[in-house]
């Protein structure tokens, strides 16, 4: 009777070990017949094994082993029957440097209706940017890696390097953790954001390194919920909420909570930015807190009459955003402006419920001590006031 049951129990057991193995499964890339040589395109081979791991009836696994490979353009589509399909990057994955093939493509690597998603495996993504940065012919560049339409995500100890365009492209995207993630471009590599969010909510960004020619985390419509925490930024343009008030469909940019990150050597700190157009929209609920900044140009700006383009001289038109409830909480450090703080808001939609306290950015230059500049904007300041604060 007791060999019975030991016999009876191993079998159940056997079985739920088959089942469980079942529900997991790899598929390497070299099997689809990847060469991993650095210049043969192995775009088919990455993308016949993510169908075999994405209609795996389990968790399926993308693996690209370490070595070199060249991609023209990928794009993994789900929806994937795993309730996790995981892309395991260990080499180095190259774009093409022939403007034939990259010119005006939306993205290079993308990602979309995908719902659990693991990008993963200490990998490289080397965009190879130096091959179009101002030598180009292309309406647009590509993103190095798009995020569209996933869900319930998490990307992970990745490198991207040298994108043609922004780095990471999250749109209409929910559910997401990214964290020891390493983003690195020239400082005069152009519009190669680090991250972009879009019409995303619920984005966890998290104990990274961000160095680009543009925004190192740059937010704009749409986008809700979202928490920045341990980045070191620089160079670039700092953390930025927009560009707004541009797109035609605008939505609410709400419930943003930058904490603990480090900007150094940025043309700006931490900033909301806002076209002045007849566009309206609204950022609200937005948190800068405990944020060190080492000789950033506009350590502490809101700016609505934003225009990269410079051809908005003589324009009479006001933002038609409102800025409302921000706090700027314990940022210190140093500015290479004589403008430490400049809060320019529009004469339309005036800034409501600005927030600052504790505030300790030093100018060391001969024209110093720092200032404030103010123009629209109404709030208080509480706490150390290094500049003198000028809100109403």
């Amino acid at each position: 009777m007791t060999s019975k049951c030991c016999f009876t129990i191993g079998v159940i057991l056997g079985l739920v070990f088959v089942c469980t193995n079942a529900q997991e499964k790899v598929f390497n890339v070299l099997s689809y017949g990847a060469k991993a040589d650095g210049m043969t395109d192995d775009s088919e081979a990455f993308l016949n094994g993510w169908r075999d791991a994405c209609i795996w009836n389990g968790n399926g696994t993308l693996l690209i082993p370490s070595g070199v490979y060249m991609i023209n353009g990928a794009v993994f589509k789900g929806p994937c029957n795993g309730s996790v399909t995981t892309f395991e990057m260990k080499g180095v994955i190259k774009a093409p440097t022939d403007p034939n093939i990259f010119c005006n493509t939306g993205s290079w690597i993308a990602f979309q209706y995908i719902h659990g998603l693991d990008i993963k495996g200490h990998g490289t993504f080397d965009g190879q940017g130096d091959c179009a940065w101002g030598k180009h012919q292309c309406e647009t560049l590509p993103h190095t890696l798009a995020l569209n339409f996933v869900h319930n995500f998490v990307v992970h100890d990745i490198h991207s390097i040298n994108s043609k365009g922004v780095h990471v492209k999250v749109f209409q995207s929910n559910n997401a953790r990214f964290r020891h993630v390493q983003i690195a471009a020239p400082e005069n590599s152009p519009n190669t954001d680090g991250i972009h969010i879009s019409y995303s909510t619920n984005m966890h960004i998290a104990d990274s390194n961000i160095g680009t020619g543009d925004d190192c985390i740059s937010i704009i419509d749409g986008s809700q919920s979202i928490n920045i925490t341990g980045i070191t930024c620089g160079p670039g343009h700092g953390i930025s909420i927009g560009s707004l008030g541009k797109l035609s469909k605008p939505k609410i940019v709400k419930d943003i909570h930058v904490k603990n990150c480090t900007l150094i050597n940025t043309q700006n700190g931490v900033r909301i930015k806002s076209w002045a157009s007849t566009i309206t929209g609204m950022a609200t609920n937005i948190i800068f807190d405990d944020i060190t900044i080492i000789k950033a140009s506009n350590p502490i700006i809101i700016d609505q009459h934003y225009c990269p383009e410079r051809n908005c001289s003589g324009s009479t038109q006001e933002s038609c955003v409102q800025i409302k409830d921000v706090t700027f909480n314990n940022i210190r450090g140093s500015s290479s402006s004589k403008a430490a703080v400049s809060l320019d808001c529009s004469a339309t939609y005036p800034c409501k419920g600005i927030m600052l306290n504790d505030i300790n950015l030093e100018y060391d230059a001969p024209d110093g001590p720092a200032i404030s500049t103010c123009a629209h904007a109404n709030g208080k300041a509480t706490g150390t006031e290094l500049p003198p604060s000028c809100l109403n």
